[in-house]
């Protein structure tokens, strides 16, 4: 099973990187980074590069296909070759998924029309402009289409995959072996819970870039 996973300049990292801990680990399976051209591809931090080894043009007919998303989202909006190749290789795809804004891009090449989806929560008003259902689930599945809210929410994705790919065992054995039991120190993980005011603080700091 290949697994393609799209990097592009100022994606956040943990999107791509979350999913991949997890899917890498099953049998059978093969993962390959990609972008328009292999090389470093630099996340949003700047600190942090991931090397795509294969050019998009490389990777026709993978079988489970993840957009990450991040800040550089909004520069794929537009960006042809990378909605073509969506497109493309969305028609032998077992699995099309996305993690945080990623589902924007997708929505952008038209896959998730009438679709329920998810985002990160500050782009949830931009999928339901591109013809999306907008939900605040931290997973959605709405066919061969898996969406993953922000950023941690894409190792959920991950673990709901394994277990449609290679079995309930097989994914709860993965998430043993990376020891997945998030106590997170907080409640501010959801615009439901976090502190007053901090909802509004952080859309009013473009945060995460929205437009194109």
């Amino acid at each position: 099973m290949q697994i393609a996973v799209l990097l592009y300049d100022r994606f956040t990292a943990l999107d791509a990187v979350g999913p991949y801990e997890i899917l890498s680990r099953l049998p059978g399976v093969e993962v390959v980074f990609t972008a328009a051209e292999p090389g470093p591809i630099r996340s949003d931090m700047g600190s942090l590069a991931l090397t795509a080894d294969a050019a998009l043009t490389e990777v026709t007919s993978p079988d489970l296909v993840l957009v990450p998303g991040g800040p550089g989202t909004a520069d794929q909006l537009g960006n042809t070759a990378v909605l073509d190749w969506l497109r493309l290789v969305d028609r032998s795809t077992t699995w099309t998924t996305s993690v945080c804004s990623g589902s924007v891009v997708l929505a952008a090449a038209g896959l998730l029309t009438g679709r329920r989806a998810t985002s990160h929560w500050i782009c949830l008003d931009q999928l339901a402009t591109m013809g999306a259902t907008p939900t605040s689930e931290r997973v959605v599945m709405d066919g061969k289409y898996a969406t993953a809210a922000g950023v941690s929410a894409g190792i959920d994705l991950a673990l709901t995959l394994a277990g449609r790919i290679a079995g309930d065992r097989a994914a709860q054995a993965v998430q043993l072996v990376v020891e997945y039991d998030p106590q997170p120190p907080y409640s501010a993980g959801s615009p439901a819970t976090a502190p007053a005011g901090l909802v509004e603080e952080l859309s009013a700091s473009g945060l995460i870039v929205q437009s194109a």
